[in-house]
């Protein structure tokens, strides 16, 4: 018998998900034309799906529901939700975070022609989202996959006159098709493998002692790749930022990327050893390349994207490092879990890597649309409010200790990856160190020294529907670390409490390690940018610079020789083959025959009734000629 409670909370999961699609259905149908009330209903819609999220993971009931969408055969799909503690958080990242960006779209596309279309794809891409967050099982999830994907090239396509917007929207979407072909196969062989791919019915069958293989977690982990820019299919996500900034916040760096780590979070059951031992190097090695790459950006939101790379990357890992049990007191007990430390990293990422992104906006929109870092300059005295938020945003990806939500959740995936693989725990402590430095050198170009352009010099502060979510995330920056200790939905599956049981020497042992990368990444970075006009690192090292310029082009440039001359010339091959057999002997042959014969049958009807005679007798013969068996 289900409770009222339970009623209601299954009644208000189906009305946040579909309270964006007819948001999107009703711009779409009569708003076109009528932009500012498109804006104010998609928000209002945004700032609902907040409320119900958080009143559903307050709310402390999980649920699992499902009705049958169409039967083939033995085969039955199924729609439904399957809300649980890791559900309820995700749901939570999506809703609030969700609003707040669009709360800043209103004033940051407020002059855009095309606003109604705007709002109508992140209406879209809600709901797609959170399709992605209750879906019961993989079928269901794929749809939804497919549709983020969908919404998301709308939006990064937002200015379509441009042709790099163009081009990277088409780029994006076929890049996360490579991954989703390797996710879909990756469904089709766990159904075949488990005869489900319901969440819940893969966990039943590998408690009944189910036989898993690496290779089905490993070709689902080939759709987080795409989604979560994982190498080598990450060069989608730095060109993506030719979307609107509003789009670069909400979905490559709080939510659409998160998708796939949250993904693999959903199918933990599944891995196995060989399997997870794969993603942790994969998230590794990602983590410091894009880090790396970040070093050499001019463009803000480029920065940002690389360092949205790396930051994913850490959450693999952290997927991948697995769990850490060990003895106390003659007991086994759980220290940390990949799981809890990817999704708690996650959930800060979020707020941080938003409000940056939101800083970035609101930095982009004072200097008229000025993105190069380097002429940029004075802008703490011209733009207050965005100054000390994004400093926030920068000390919480930095780690500051004990007051920023990042050193939580950065440094319990440092504690893990040093209690289980101390190679891991270099690079990523390397990595932290390299972030520490390019979001200084950030930081002290943008906003100090002096005005280095006209741009600059007439920045201005942003409006209050911009300034007001970044401070309500800067809040969450700051706060969201505790949130281990301040929402029960974070404990067991979603967190499982990593700083209330590291030992105390161990824990001041992080605390330092947090503070002398700061103290070396910062005290770089600051030593060694000056507020100028040029680039130090191109002036004092060139032959670092081009290095790392070059390791940033890299893969783009192996993709279009690939393409160019790989594919290219295979598919000239495949046309060449198909107009001289398919075309030309099979089509064109046959219909050469065709037209003989009916040329030679036309040939008969001469109109001459003796010439019909003689057929006619012939035709006797031949049939007096088989009866008899003489052929």
């Amino acid at each position: 018998m289900i409770g009222t409670e339970e009623l209601l909370a299954q009644q208000l999961s189906v009305w946040v998900l579909l309270l964006p699609l007819a948001s999107a259905a009703i711009i779409a149908l009569f708003l076109r034309r009528s932009g500012t009330v498109a804006a104010y209903l998609s928000t209002a819609v945004a700032a609902v799906i907040g409320v119900i999220a958080v009143k559903l993971a307050f709310g402390g009931v999980r649920f699992e529901i499902a009705a049958e969408w169409f039967t083939f055969g033995d085969f039955t799909l199924s729609l439904g939700v399957n809300y649980n503690d890791l559900a309820a958080l995700m749901l939570g990242i999506v809703g609030v975070v969700g609003f707040f960006i669009h709360l800043f779209s209103l004033g940051y596309m407020h002059d855009d022609g095309a606003k109604a279309r705007f709002f109508g794809g992140l209406s879209v891409f809600m709901f797609s989202m959170i399709g992605i967050v209750l879906a019961d099982n993989l079928f269901m999830m794929f749809i939804f996959w497919e549709l983020v994907g969908f919404s998301s090239f709308l939006l990064i396509n937002h200015y379509c006159l441009k042709d790099s917007a163009a081009a990277a929207s088409k780029k994006a979407f076929i890049v996360n098709r490579v991954g989703d072909f390797g996710f879909l196969i990756g469904i089709l062989w766990c159904y075949q493998a488990y005869g489900t791919v319901s969440l819940s019915g893969l966990e039943e069958a590998v408690g009944a002692g189910a036989q898993l293989t690496m290779w089905v977690p490993l070709l689902l982990f080939c759709g987080a790749m795409g989604k979560s820019a994982q190498m080598p299919l990450h060069v989608w996500l730095p060109d993506a930022m030719e979307g609107p900034t509003p789009v670069s916040a909400l979905i490559h760096a709080a939510t659409m990327v998160a998708a796939g780590i949250y993904m693999l979070c959903r199918i933990e059951v599944l891995m196995v050893a060989d399997a997870l031992n794969i993603i942790m190097w994969i998230g590794t090695v990602t983590a410091l390349y894009a880090a790396l790459c970040a070093v050499v950006q001019s463009d803000i939101k480029k920065v940002l994207a690389y360092s949205t790379l790396s930051q994913l990357g850490y959450m693999v890992a952290a997927f991948g490092l697995g769990s850490l049990v060990v003895e106390h007191d003659g007991h086994e007990v759980l220290i940390a879990a990949g799981v809890g430390a990817a999704m708690f990293h996650l959930t800060t990422h979020a707020f941080f890597k938003a409000l940056m992104f939101l800083g970035s906006g609101s930095v982009i929109y004072g200097c008229h649309h000025e993105q190069n870092i380097f002429k940029m300059g004075g802008l703490a005295k011209k733009m207050p409010i965005t100054f000390v938020t994004f400093t926030i945003g920068v000390f919480a990806i930095a780690g500051l200790p004990f007051v920023t939500a990042g050193f939580f959740s950065k440094d319990a995936i440092l504690h893990l990856a040093q209690m289980k693989n101390p190679a891991v725990f270099g690079i990523l402590v390397f990595t932290a160190v390299l972030t520490t430095f390019y979001m200084f050198r950030l930081w002290r170009i943008t906003f100090f020294g002096e005005t280095r352009s006209d741009a600059a010099a007439h920045a201005h502060e942003s409006p209050l529907t911009m300034t007001l979510p970044l401070i309500a995330l800067a809040v969450m920056s700051i706060f969201g670390g505790y949130t281990h200790g301040a929402l029960g939905f974070l404990y067991g599956h979603a967190f499982d409490g990593v700083w209330s049981q590291i030992p105390h020497a161990e824990g001041l042992g992080v605390v330092l390690l947090s503070l002398a990368i700061i103290g070396v990444g910062a005290g770089a970075a600051l030593a060694f940018y000056k507020p100028a006009g040029a680039d130090a690192l191109a002036t004092k090292a060139p032959g670092a610079f081009a290095g790392l310029t070059l390791l940033k082009e890299s893969f783009d440039t192996a993709y279009t020789w690939w393409v160019a001359k790989v594919q290219d010339r295979f598919a000239m091959l495949l046309n060449f083959l198909e107009q001289i057999f398919l075309a030309g002997l099979i089509v064109r042959g046959l219909a050469g025959v065709v037209g003989l014969l009916g040329l030679g049958a036309r040939a008969l009807h001469t109109g001459n009734l003796h010439a019909y005679v003689y057929w006619f007798l012939l035709g006797v013969v031949v049939l007096w000629g088989f009866a008899g068996g003489l052929f």
